[in-house]
């Protein structure tokens, strides 16, 4: 006895259906993120999306094992320029740049297990941190 294969043609189309409904739409957009404070990227933000960790890694290398502290892609510098303008920092909800997109992507985000979250000083002069008296 032979038995005919159906193609899930309804099946599929009502779980495509269901994503859809669920939200699905709004994540194909990409994630909710704050603006970046400085102008140009260092790099095309393509090539950022897909390779930021390649060159954070490289760049740490050349701090840590060379002592060459001038590098294109340092963390710190990402920071300044992604924090959020109200409180200075890369975390604390979906729509701080790191958080957020990390978020979106489904990617632990470990970079702030030892480093810092928040732009340097001189990176927020115009943005006072909360609890401020400002």
């Amino acid at each position: 006895m032979t038995f005919a294969r159906r193609a899930p043609g309804p099946v599929l189309a009502a779980i495509v259906l269901a994503g859809l409904a669920a939200g699905g739409v709004a994540l194909a957009a990409g994630p909710t993120l704050d603006t970046a404070r400085g102008g140009q990227c260092v790099e095309d933000p393509a090539l950022m999306r897909r390779s930021h960790m390649e060159f954070l890694k490289h760049d740490r290398d050349d701090t840590v094992r060379r002592g060459i502290r001038n590098v294109k892609h340092s963390l710190a510098a990402c920071v300044d320029c992604h924090a959020n303008a109200k409180d200075g920092r890369v975390l604390g909800s979906e729509r701080h740049f790191c958080q957020g997109c990390h978020t979106y992507a489904a990617v632990k985000l470990d970079c702030f297990d030892c480093h810092a979250s928040t732009a340097r000083p001189a990176a927020t002069a115009a943005a006072p941190a909360q609890g401020s008296s400002r």
